[in-house]
């Protein structure tokens, strides 16, 4: 063997078993800021129940109709027609009668359904697509009132009026409707004069109550103003909700394993107990932002009114949709929630029409803003479609919201000052060492979420996040100059 193949020193890799080594905490991959939890102002919920309390709606508000697709023909149950303020005090019997009468129209996109100044006594249900409601403005022009898509209706005032129709309504997508006319109706109702009667009388109520009533369904106080001397003043009063919705706090809870043999002799650096509960908690942690988001119980997405959930013209997130959302909740908002692909389509947006938004500091962490309010990312706002290439494609949700309980808007729930707890409303208890020497922690976290007022909290549905721009094509500054890939 040649000299300069002799071994002159210990090795490296040899020497490496007598070094210390510089360890990490255990670190997870699944923990993200909650920037939700932190923003929420919390209330203490004595109890474990939450009432609020409301103003008695004397006229029930708009819902959407639950569209079955179970054998892909669409269907409803006739009950369902009760989510249309016209229809809430008809009975059963003339439910039945009308729904018998629906019929399924496929239309193609581009189709206009209903044209104002036409006298037009029909009344669809959108059981697939999207549809946009204009009406003429001051100046000639069509103006867009709203965009419908599933499980919502329009032409129920102008199936009851004597007029032309005030509204022009037109596909944006391919859809799938659920028609009704008048003549249906009297078809109908025409075997039985009490049930025709009885019709009649409940739509005549319910104009006189639309006459008495704010434009939230409450019924006006009256008021008298001005400086007329030998007016008569009025009486008045308030009147409540007899069923107030009540709000228990939410469990979520699990059982820490940890071995003695573990938690005696591999103690150091870090503590064995402390690595398991921490990681545990950060996973509760994270559940519990996602029960605030998803839970059908209590979460934001199921807690949003009808009347505050729109959609966005074109798919993808524009500043005009943020606008609408804002128009919506105007009443002190705090805060848009998005998925961090929302936020990557909204940006594209915003790049597109040369409006890039402001970026503001949130807990040392820079986030952009729109119109003053930061747009704070939270990946429970989960994707509907598919995950392919390490991303996520399709649809999710924006949300606005008003926060605290002073202002009307939403407030998280716990319990402070419970047994074993180790943070506020999270508790830690030990439920003994089994035979085999494994000790067994409780971990209870007991949260919930309530939306104080309807108005308080907004959502922007199926927002697309797939929508790019080849800029080779910015002089069609329309958004169908953008490709979608």
């Amino acid at each position: 063997m040649s000299e300069s193949l002799l071994q002159r020193s210990v090795t490296t890799s040899t020497a490496r078993n007598l070094a210390h080594t510089t360890k990490t905490s255990p670190k997870m991959m699944s923990i993200t800021p909650r920037w939700l939890l932190s923003l929420l102002p919390w209330v203490q919920v004595n109890g474990g129940t939450y009432r609020v309390n409301r103003t008695k709606v004397e006229l029930p508000r708009a819902d959407r109709i639950e569209i079955d697709q179970a054998d892909g023909t669409p269907a409803f149950a006739p009950d369902a027609l009760r989510s249309v303020p016209l229809f809430s005090a008809l009975r059963d019997v003339i439910l039945n009668r009308m729904a018998g009468r629906f019929r399924i129209e496929r239309v193609p996109l581009g189709t206009t359904l209903v044209l104002e100044g036409r006298d037009e006594k029909t009344f669809c249900i959108i059981a697939q697509g999207q549809v946009e409601v204009l009406s003429k403005g001051a100046h000639g022009t069509d103006l867009r009132l709203a965009l419908l898509t599933e499980g919502e209706y329009f032409g129920e005032d102008e199936l009851i009026s004597d007029g032309p129709s005030g509204i022009t309504v037109r596909t944006l997508t391919p859809c799938v409707l659920l028609v009704l006319t008048r003549k249906d109706i009297d078809a109908a109702l025409r075997e039985s004069p009490s049930q025709m009667s009885e019709f009649a009388r409940a739509i005549e109520e319910h104009r006189e109550l639309k006459s008495t009533v704010n434009r939230y369904g409450e019924r006006n106080i009256d008021l008298v103003s001005g400086f007329a001397e030998n007016v008569e003043i009025p009486e008045t009063f308030v009147d409540y909700s007899a069923n107030p919705r009540e709000y228990s706090l939410s469990a979520v809870q699990t059982v820490v394993r940890v071995h003695t043999r573990v938690s005696d002799l591999y103690n150091g650096p870090f503590n064995q107990i402390e690595e398991q509960m921490r990681l545990t908690i950060e996973g509760i942690k994270e559940r519990q932002e996602w029960d605030l988001v998803n839970s059908r119980k209590f979460g934001l997405l199921h807690s949003a009114d009808p009347s505050m959930r729109i959609s966005p013209r074109y798919g993808a997130p524009t500043p005009d949709d943020l606008d609408d959302l804002l128009a919506l909740v105007w009443k002190k908002p705090a805060f848009f929630l998005a998925h961090p692909q929302a936020i990557a389509a909204f940006e594209r947006e915003c790049t597109w029409r040369g409006v890039p938004p402001v970026t503001m500091d949130l807990f040392g962490t820079p986030v952009i803003t729109w119109r003053g309010l930061p747009i704070v990312p939270c990946d429970k706002l989960e994707m509907k479609s598919r995950y392919q290439s390490n991303r996520w494609h399709g649809t999710t949700n924006i949300l606005l919201m008003r926060v605290g309980e002073a202002d009307q808007g939403v407030v998280g729930l716990h319990q402070t000052g419970i047994a074993g707890e180790i943070m506020p409303s999270l508790s830690s208890r030990l439920m003994g060492v089994d035979s085999l020497g494994v000790a067994s922690y409780l971990l209870t976290l007991y949260s919930s979420l309530a939306v104080t007022t309807d108005d308080a909290l907004g959502v922007l549905e199926n927002v697309e996040v797939g929508y790019y721009h080849d800029y080779e094509l910015r002089e069609n500054r329309g958004f169908e100059g953008g490709l979608g890939i």
